[in-house]
């Protein structure tokens, strides 16, 4: 028991001492998640990895907690998970190369001779798809550690009935490294698990719960693993129905996790880890239980009623904007790679760099449009092209465009043509989430707002060439509000300089 504690102990101090100093290198290399409004360094997850190994290592070399041949395999497989992880956090692999990863690695686990080859190749499918689970729990500040040290005491409770010491000292070793990398991870997150942290705790709890339950019934095993792992199976759950529904493909990230859901119904984002947690527990305990026979096996069906109601209804909660209509030539709008939305592709437009959310469009036209556009000042006789304010002689506006002022009267504006976009306020995933390209709409100027300045390509106040335009009244001409005239600007050149002296008195 002092073992015990002592190991315990080793561990969440290691733990919280390496999140703090792998924090700064992290943000030197720039191994951030970018997808948070704050830039949060992804190595938390390391320190995890190095505080479980090095603690068992240690207690099984000097003989105080002997490691058996299924233990010493799993840590090494997790281990192998785990940088596989960082691998993924240097270079983004995409997720169907870690579910073959981590399902290779979970081949060597799993006990054949005990399990059956159908059985086991549903383990290993089954403890595979709680890592990837588990790497999507990790949207939230402190909710993969969380859920991660209760699973861990419900799945050393159960290694425990089974006197299998060796996983006991595995998982509570587990717990508490998850604990002190809590203590940077709690909200506001200094430091994220990333996905070699979130793939390893998974992993490793999935394979513990499997050998603990090795020899059983198929069906209560099947009860008891569901229990051990209902939050992140409900989040999976809920995920793929919601993306599924949407017409999304499933591996495309966005706002639509548990947490997500649930912070758009009010509670901050200690308050959604804290519910998450006392799910978690609840489904954890009857877990337990059952593994101990204090519950039948039918308990459990509790639990998924409880995961499914929560599941469909968060599923009526909305997480993703409106989509995105077709352009008038067939063509959707696209996604600026900075988190703009760009507009509909138009011949003869191209999109302008803007804020995030805002998109404006240029209109490039050709010929007669361009002239008719576009007032400019022509002094008397023909006489070549002056600058306004610089030209002793008078200037006439062009009479071709009524209504129109000269260019050195018209404001910035003038002369181009805006596309509006309907902004979704996603408040980039409530601090705690991702940053995500949402389906937000990008429309030209509406019908019935008038001439478009800019006489933009294909377009006739709006409209397209061969459809009939609504009968409107003419606008009458816009008269020029009554400023002051701006004072003239100074220039580097000497000669413009005397000339404004002298035109001035």
């Amino acid at each position: 028991m002092l073992y015990g504690i002592a190991t315990a102990i080793t561990a969440l101090l290691l733990a919280a001492v390496l999140s703090a100093l792998l924090r700064g290198p992290a943000l030197r290399l720039g191994l951030v998640d970018r997808r948070r409004v704050r830039p949060v360094p992804l190595l938390g997850g390391v320190a995890v990895v190095l505080s479980t190994c090095l603690v068992v290592a240690a207690g099984g070399w000097t003989g105080a907690a002997p490691l058996g041949d299924g233990v010493v395999r799993l840590l090494a497989a997790s281990a192998g998970v785990a940088v596989l992880g960082l691998v993924a956090d240097l270079w983004r692999l995409r997720t169907p190369f870690l579910l073959v990863g981590t399902a290779v690695a979970a081949a060597f686990v799993v006990p054949y001779d005990e399990t059956g080859l159908p059985a086991g190749i549903a383990a290993v499918a089954w403890i595979a798809c709680v890592a990837a689970a588990f790497r999507g729990l990790d949207h939230a500040d402190g909710l993969a550690g969380t859920v991660g040290v209760l699973t861990a005491f419900g799945a050393g409770a159960c290694a425990a009935a089974e006197v299998m010491d060796d996983l006991v000292v595995l998982l509570s070793v587990l717990a508490a490294a998850l604990t002190g990398f809590l203590m940077h991870n709690w909200h506001p997150a200094r430091i994220a698990f990333g996905a070699s942290g979130s793939l390893f705790t998974g992993f490793l709890l999935a394979s513990a719960a499997v050998l603990t339950r090795t020899g059983y019934a198929p069906l209560p095993t099947a009860a008891v693993l569901f229990a051990l792992t209902a939050t992140a199976s409900a989040d999976a759950v809920l995920v793929v129905l919601s993306r599924k529904l949407a017409g999304r493909p499933v591996l495309r990230r966005g706002p639509d996790h548990l947490a997500h859901r649930l912070r758009r119904l009010g509670p901050t984002p200690p308050g959604v880890t804290v519910l998450l947690g006392a799910g978690t527990f609840a489904a954890v305990l009857v877990g337990v239980l059952v593994h101990s026979g204090w519950a039948a096996p039918r308990s459990v069906l509790w639990v998924a009623g409880a995961s499914l109601v929560v599941a469909l209804g968060l599923l009526r909660v909305p997480a993703y904007g409106p989509r995105r209509p077709a352009g008038p030539h067939g063509a959707r709008a696209h996604t600026d790679p900075r988190g703009t939305r760009a507009p509909a592709r138009v011949p003869g437009t191209r999109g302008l760099p803007a804020a995030r959310g805002v998109t404006r469009a240029r209109t490039e036209p050709s010929g007669a449009a361009r002239g008719a556009a576009r007032a400019r000042t022509e002094p008397p006789g023909g006489a070549p092209r002056a600058r306004a304010g610089l030209s002793g002689g008078p200037t006439r506006t062009r009479a071709d465009v009524p209504g129109t002022r000269s260019r050195s009267e018209q404001p910035f504006w003038a002369g181009r043509s805006r596309a509006r976009s309907d902004v979704y306020d996603h408040d980039h995933d409530y601090d705690h989430g991702h940053e995500h390209d949402y389906d937000v709409p990008a429309r030209a100027d509406a019908p019935g707002s008038g001439p478009v300045r800019g006489a933009r390509e294909g377009l006739r106040d709006g409209w397209p060439y061969g459809a009939e335009a609504p009968v409107r009244a003419p606008r009458a001409p816009r008269r020029q509000p009554p400023y002051p005239a701006p004072p003239p600007q100074k220039s580097a050149s000497p000669q413009v300089r005397a000339f404004l002296r002298i035109r001035d008195g």
